[in-house]
């Protein structure tokens, strides 16, 4: 892509989530948002209230692998507001992808909670292309932890990784 005219801002994005595991939805918006933006950060969420089914080190690898492909797109991993995380990577947008209107309730209300804490940072949502609609990372494990075909919906190091995970008898 070329570069800006002088006096343009570049303008970076964050895509926050947990991505346990990564979908091929949210590659889908990944890629997309990294044409959109001058740069683009995946940040996983260190969230102590859950138990993830891969470390956070799995996480960030499997992202990583994913979008090497991509040029303008960073991986790293926060915890605390995401807001205050956008604000520390100089992202000016938080990017939220939707799958259906019952996310849309949910991700408004954040996008509304985030604008009273930082009004300075703008929420935006992306319709997640209509072959991953179905798409959750709950039901990729789900499917993944009875033994079904989950090629279709992660990426290759993804399912070699779920492979591995139900393989060892652990449970997500």
């Amino acid at each position: 892509m070329p570069a800006l005219p002088a006096g343009v801002p570049a303008m970076k994005a964050l895509y926050p989530g947990s991505f346990d595991p990564l979908t091929l939805g949210h590659l889908d918006l990944i890629e997309r948002a990294s044409r959109l933006f001058d740069g683009l950060v995946v940040a996983v969420l260190q969230n102590p209230g859950k138990q993830p089914s891969f470390s956070l080190e799995q996480r960030l690898g499997q992202i990583r692998s994913a979008t090497a492909h991509l040029n303008r797109v960073e991986v790293a991993s926060f915890d605390g507001l995401t807001v205050t995380f956008a604000s520390q990577c100089g992202a000016a947008v938080i990017l939220r992808g939707l799958r259906a209107m019952s996310d849309f309730e949910y991700e408004l209300q954040i996008a509304h909670t985030n604008s009273s804490l930082a009004p300075s940072i703008e929420t935006l949502f992306l319709a997640t292309a209509t072959r991953h609609s179905f798409l959750s990372s709950s039901v990729v494990k789900e499917v993944a932890r009875f033994g079904g075909a989950v090629e279709h919906m992660v990426p290759e190091v993804v399912a070699k990784d779920l492979a591995s995970l139900f393989n060892q008898g652990q449970r997500a």
